[in-house]
């Protein structure tokens, strides 16, 4: 493959926001690529693939690199990938046979796999034999999953039509509402998408929505909603009929909520600010079904968020899983008697999962809830991304 001194550029300034500025990759890629209006599709997937294979591999590069010159780190990337250099200034004194030589020394799981040492002993003691497995699958770039929106159309339909568009699925075993993309392509600018017929949404994460086994006509509280993704799942799976209440602590991000609930013709979603202990106090024993889809380290979303590895320590995941029991210690009274409530992470550290639900059940405020099933879905198991789900009912 040819490179060209201004996609090249791009890749490397993007690499100097995000480790040198400490911005998000996402965000640093996406201002990247409006920043040059006459880059076309391919410059624009090179950019965006190289950024995120780069960090991915950040440690990797970094150790095998005769220099932490940007060039030199992205010469010696692309050296790992197979590819040749060009015989640009900005490459000089990289020798192939010594970047080569020094990757073939490296006997560190750690560097090999690019990760910090904290989450390599971390992730060895949590989850044993299964751990070099998880994190090889976690280093795999993540494929693009959609999520059918059946309140306008089918799978199958959906399926049909997107073929027709030349864009290439397949629908994935136990996941019904799930579409695969055939290879990696801009699906928002597809017309079915502005159309409201899917959303993009990881098939483990489309597992969430269903454990709560909903029904038209109930009252659904999801309380760490987001941007809405699950609370749409939600509304489409109880067939826009009854109320689902979709609460955060951010207000911009439930904005995002009400604009993709017009796209996908939902019409029984409201959005609440959570502005304290007196807007959930409100809410005591008022929902048939309640999510607590807390926030957590995302070490099991590493494949499409490999940033997060550099952002991680252990002091933040301690963090998080304060403020993940403090949720469901506070959260779970907005369920019924009878009702059920899911506690879900996109995290595979059972600190923040089995064992938080261990923990909550010992509580006073847990003795009233009792365990129905739960659901520890690894990526190199699954193929898709890491998740936990607990389904637990109100006695």
């Amino acid at each position: 493959m040819k490179l060209y001194a201004n996609t090249v550029r791009g890749v490397v300034n993007a690499i100097d926001e995000i480790f040198n500025q400490q911005q998000y990759a996402d965000k640093v890629i996406e201002r990247t690529l409006k920043s040059n209006k006459k880059w076309g599709a391919r410059d624009r997937g090179f950019i965006a693939e190289s950024v995120y294979e780069m960090v991915r591999w950040w440690r990797l590069i970094n150790e095998v690199s005769p220099s932490d010159d940007p060039y030199h780190l992205f010469a010696t990337y692309w050296v790992m990938q197979g590819n040749a250099l060009p015989p640009w200034e900005e490459f000089q004194n990289i020798h192939v046979d010594r970047v080569k030589s020094r990757y073939e020394a490296l006997d560190s799981r750690a560097i090999l796999q690019s990760i910090p040492d904290w989450m390599d002993e971390m992730g060895s003691e949590l989850l044993g034999d299964q751990w070099e497995e998880e994190i090889n699958a976690l280093n795999e770039q993540a494929e693009v999953v959609l999520r059918v929106n059946t309140l306008k159309t089918s799978r199958e339909a959906l399926m049909n039509r997107l073929q027709e568009d030349g864009v290439d699925t397949y629908a994935p075993r136990g996941y019904r509402d799930a579409l695969v993309l055939g290879k990696r392509q801009n699906i928002f600018r597809n017309p079915a998408f502005k159309e409201g017929l899917y959303e993009i949404q990881d098939a483990s994460s489309q597992l969430v929505a269903a454990a709560l086994d909903v029904e038209p006509g109930m009252r659904v509280i999801d309380a760490c909603a987001g941007s809405g993704g699950k609370s749409l799942h939600i509304a489409s799976l109880m067939q826009n009929k009854g109320r689902v209440l979709s609460m955060d602590i951010e207000e911009w991000k439930l904005k995002n909520t009400k604009l993709r609930a017009r796209r996908n013709g939902i019409g029984i979603i409201e959005t609440r600010t959570i502005e304290g202990s007196k807007t959930i106090k409100r809410l005591q024993q008022s929902a048939d079904r309640l999510l607590l889809d807390v926030p957590c380290s995302g070490m099991g979303v590493l494949r499409r968020n490999p940033d997060t590895k550099w952002k991680l320590s252990p002091e933040s995941i301690a963090n998080v899983r304060t403020i993940q029991q403090d949720i469901i210690q506070s959260y779970s009274g907005m369920v019924k008697p009878g009702g059920l409530m899911v506690y879900a992470t996109c995290s595979i550290l059972p600190t923040e999962n089995e064992y938080q639900v261990k923990e909550f059940l010992e509580t006073e405020q847990g003795k009233s809830f009792e365990l129905v099933e739960e659901q520890k879905v690894l990526a190199h198991e699954s193929g898709f991304d890491g998740f936990y789900i607990a389904k637990l009912k109100r006695k």
